[in-house]
């Protein structure tokens, strides 16, 4: 992840597809990322980075079918919003504290499923 200084706060990285999702690594993006496509998701892997405790790295899914997978350690708590037809399924984290990742998903189609490795 990359952190922005005090000069560009809140750096934001934007992801626009008609057809086909979105594939995020954790190296490359910002505190804030935005997807957008009319039929696609996000697959996000989180697990090769170190976002440190009291972060919050936060990304925003739009599209009319397409959901989020989202990959992340053991000690990352992830917060679900936004509206769906679609579940969340995610067993929480196995330690207290540590950093957050905050998905906003909005769409017609598609759940969040978080993974933990």
């Amino acid at each position: 992840m990359t952190k922005s200084n005090g000069e560009n706060p809140q750096k934001t990285d934007i992801k626009v597809s008609l057809i086909g999702g979105h594939r995020l690594a954790g190296a490359t993006l910002h505190e804030r990322t935005v997807t957008a496509s009319l039929i696609g998701g996000a697959d996000v892997d989180l697990t090769d980075i170190d976002i440190a405790d009291g972060t919050e790295l936060r990304i925003t899914k739009l599209s009319l079918i397409g959901g989020v997978s989202l990959k992340v350690r053991r000690d990352v708590r992830v917060e679900v919003h936004g509206l769906r037809l679609g579940g969340v399924k995610d067993d929480g984290p196995s330690e207290p504290g540590g950093p957050t990742v905050r998905i906003d998903a909005w769409g017609l189609v598609g759940g969040v499923s978080v993974s933990r490795a």
